[in-house]
């Protein structure tokens, strides 16, 4: 039986040892871009600023990616090393192309690119010295497979009191400012029309324009691989685009226009451009630096793992674990006459089932984000067909609790017919069940040590996850490794029944939540066919019912009948993905505003201070943290008090935008706050609020106290 644990234990972990020979694989992104540093002048003034450019050249057929990839990529990162007094300013994109690889719509560069990145020489730099100027340039470079590289670039420069254009770079610092947008050429603007949004440029006259895309600045904030409808007419030009998921408002709308005029390829700045601050030593200039919560800043490998291990204790307290778990301790009592050994590989195989999941979870999480998916942990309850075939199981398991229905080997695959049954394999169905449960709740420690991971080597991030795992199955196991603990435990009785009908209603509680989130990530026909399919998982189990004892046709057709209900059941969980274009996402409450890199960089821009609220409908951690510390009428009159701007990002379906913000942060999943005070470094909040925690942070606790 072990043996069987093992190898299922080895099945769900492959996808983990897929990631870590995909991470072999990046050397060879070397081969497909050669990756050079240059600079326009032959020597550093002092007090001058020069121009350097980050040149890639790519193998036929395969591309980089733009400062917003699109639906898929991450754009390249320099993390600079310069001398003490030198600073980078930020990164000056060519237009990018659109690049169609499937059904998605990339944002990025064939051929060659050249990046230009604004370099300032100090007042105080010694003339005749030799300067070197450094970096790592990081990229993801993608066919129809996406292969993360690295390059390091070097370049020594002299300093002296005048310099000369280098020789031989004319040419190529020239192709890369043609390849620039230039200012708009008429006054532009963005209106609603029903549910698409309309792009105007104001230029009577405009010459025959063939085509025209728009490169918005902020992800999500169009459908990128929707139509671009273009109209040309005596004022003008209209594209009409459909919005993404970040819901863009027409005033926030920003980024390129490129248009094909007269055969000639033109482009265009549309709205403020996000903001970049200077960057110096060893810090990456695009996109935006990492800022690391103080919790992070030390982090090693060790500290992680330990950080991951009181998480997974933490998670045990959780309301998603906690029926779960009591219920297998429900079964120990059951099994307190049993030897100790037996008991003991209870609780083994319950933690393989534990750590199988979190193994193959993370691997699966690792290999995905290896292949340019913009994705972070409890990605898979982004899914909707996730979420409803997790309600669909814990129905059952609940249907089964309240005694309407007896689960047994017959329908293993269902919950409570795996977690509840007598042998080691109800032990490792039941762990990874907790673990799929668990995924929605963020404990404290947790946010930390998985963001960490995530920017580890493969070997290195699964080692953190197992530590999660076993914090999340030690209280478990320790109970069945002592197994004189179960004495202290009351004898077996009728009120285990009460108590296991009792423990129905938690998880029925569950499937409503599931069910909620369920709504925030499908339109209403979406809802309906999830809702249509918990009606069929009780047909199922009261067929089912009905077939025991009724004679060998009577069995039959009872069985066919259960069957049948569930397939029809999975049948309208694969229209739910169909659906998600009319998802509604997280409610805005008064004073909220939904959030987009554009919209931030504004408020910045106006040194307002401002609240960022990273969450998702299926994070339990960020909806008790809203109601109970955000919600309360001491936080929001501090926040009107302050000017304070808040601004919502719901991650409840993919967001690539949102994405981009945690891994900026060091995180891997919500909840994630911020608070920027001006154009200042955002301070990190810890993962779970309190008043006192939000108002000091925003400079309101005063305020608060008066009210």
């Amino acid at each position: 039986m072990l043996r069987l644990l093992l190898a299922l234990l080895l099945t769900l972990a492959a996808p983990g040892l897929a990631g870590a020979q995909g991470a072999m694989t990046a050397a060879k992104a070397k081969d497909l871009v050669r990756a050079s540093l240059v600079a326009e002048s032959e020597a550093l003034v002092p007090g001058r600023t020069v121009t350097l450019g980050l040149h890639m050249a790519m193998k036929p057929g395969w591309h980089v990616y733009w400062r917003n990839p699109g639906d898929s990529g991450l754009p390249p990162e320099m993390g600079w090393r310069l001398p003490a007094g030198y600073t980078v300013g930020p990164v000056q994109w060519p237009v990018p192309e659109r690049i169609p690889v499937q059904t998605l719509m990339n944002f990025g560069y064939e051929g060659a690119v050249t990046l230009l990145v604004p370099l300032k020489v100090p007042e105080d730099a010694r003339v005749g010295e030799t300067v070197r100027l450094a970096g790592t340039l990081s990229y993801l470079v993608c066919e129809e497979i996406c292969i993360p590289g690295s390059s390091e670039l070097s370049l020594d420069l002299p300093v002296a009191a005048a310099a000369e254009p280098a020789s031989g770079q004319a040419a190529l610092f020239a192709r890369a400012r043609a390849a620039l947008p230039e200012a708009a050429p008429g006054a532009y603007r963005t209106t609603r029309e029903g549910e698409r949004l309309v792009l105007h440029l104001d230029r009577p006259g405009l010459a025959d324009v063939s085509a025209a895309a728009f490169f918005p600045y902020a992800e999500g904030a169009i459908e990128n691989a929707a139509p671009q409808d273009l109209a040309v007419d005596a004022g003008g030009l209209r594209l009409t685009l459909t919005p993404g998921e970040a819901k863009a408002t027409p005033d926030a709308l920003a980024g390129v226009l490129a248009l094909t005029e007269d055969g000639v390829r033109k482009a265009y700045a549309l709205g403020p451009e996000p903001v970049a601050a200077p960057t110096t030593a060893a810090v990456p200039t695009a996109p935006e630096a990492p800022a690391a919560a103080p919790e992070d800043e030390s982090l090693t490998l060790w500290s992680a793992a330990g950080l991951a291990l009181i998480g997974g204790l933490l998670l045990n307290l959780m309301p998603c674990v906690f029926p779960v778990l009591s219920i297998k301790v429900l079964s120990l009592v059951r099994q307190a006459g049993e030897s100790a050994s037996r008991v003991r590989l209870h609780g083994l195989a319950y933690t393989l089932g534990v750590l199988a999941s979190f193994l193959g979870l993370a691997g699966l999480l690792i290999a995905l984000k290896a292949g340019g998916a913009g994705i972070g942990w409890g990605f898979q309850l982004q899914s909707p067909v996730v979420v409803a075939l997790l309600a669909y199981g814990l129905f059952a398991m609940g249907l089964s609790l309240s005694g309407a229905v007896h689960l047994g080997g017959g329908i293993v695959g269902l919950g409570d017919g795996l977690t509840r049954r007598a042998g080691y394999q109800g032990s490792f169905f039941t762990g990874v069940l907790a673990t799929l449960v668990a995924t929605p709740c963020t404990a404290p420690f947790m946010g930390a040590a998985v963001g960490f991971a995530l920017t580890q080597s493969p070997l290195a991030a699964l080692a953190v996850f197992a530590s999660l795992g076993l914090g999340l199955a030690l209280p478990f196991l320790g109970l069945t490794l002592f197994p004189q603990a179960l004495r202290l435990l009351p004898r077996p009785g009728a009120w285990m029944d009460v108590l296991k009908g009792a423990l129905a209603f938690p998880v029925y509680a569950t499937v409503a939540w599931l069910v909620w989130v369920l709504a925030q990530q499908v339109g209403p026909n979406g809802l309906l066919a999830g809702l249509t399919g918990l009606v069929l998982v009780a047909l199922a189990a009261w067929a089912w019912e009905r077939a025991r004892g009724a004679g060998r046709i009577g069995t039959g057709l009872g069985r066919v009948a259960a069957v049948a209900a569930l397939v029809a059941a999975l049948g309208l969980v694969a229209l739910l993905d169909g659906d998600r274009a009319a998802a509604r996402g997280t409610a805005l409450a008064q004073g909220e505003e939904a959030f987009t890199q554009a919209r931030l960089d504004t408020l910045r821009r106006e040194g307002r201070t401002v609240f960022v609220d990273m969450t998702a409908a299926w994070c339990i951690t960020c909806q008790v943290n809203e109601r109970t510390v955000l919600a309360r009428d001491g936080v929001q009159a501090a926040f009107r008090a302050g000017n304070v701007a808040f601004l919502k990002g719901d991650w409840t379906n993919q967001n690539p935008e949102i994405t981009r913000l945690l891994e900026r942060y060091g995180r891997s999943g919500v909840p994630l706050y911020l608070v920027y005070r001006g154009q200042g470094e955002a301070q990190v909040l810890p993962q779970i609020l309190t008043e006192g925690i939000v108002l000091a942070a925003i400079g309101q606790k005063d305020v608060a106290a008066a009210q």
